[in-house]
């Protein structure tokens, strides 16, 4: 069985997991850390101490009515990917143990075809010598 990392859970709440496969279960925020518990396997589980998340990523589509899903950034482990039923709520209680500097938006699908544009450079196309 499983030990959890928090002495005291602040919210519980369902979610998915997009590490991998697609998991359901819950996730619990609490004192010591975030942790993701499947549904029905208790060997798969994420738990993430608030000393390892660098940046809390949030997708935020039509000025925040909108939050399909959310990612946590670890110093050393990559990126966890989540959704939940309520979003706005599991983003206020990780802003009590995360600084708020570090809570950040995603960029969109428009932003990132700007800087693709932004950053491609016709000069460094080197056309081919003619062939007689």
């Amino acid at each position: 069985m499983v030990e959890s990392l928090n002495t005291k859970v602040d919210f519980v709440i369902d979610a998915t997991s997009f590490s991998g496969l697609t998991d359901y279960g819950k996730i619990m925020i609490g004192d010591k850390g975030f942790e993701f518990y499947h549904g029905r396997d208790p060997r798969k589980f994420i738990q993430i101490p608030w000393e390892e998340v660098d940046y809390v990523v949030a997708s935020v589509f039509f000025k925040g009515r909108w939050i399909p899903r959310y990612g946590i950034q670890t110093k050393k482990n990559g990126t966890f990917i989540f959704s939940s039923k309520k979003p706005k709520k599991v983003l206020r209680e990780i802003r009590h143990y995360v600084d708020p500097d570090r809570m950040v938006h995603s960029l969109s699908f428009f932003q990132v075809v700007s800087r693709g544009i932004k950053g491609f450079s016709f000069k460094k196309l080197k056309r081919s010598p003619k062939i007689k």
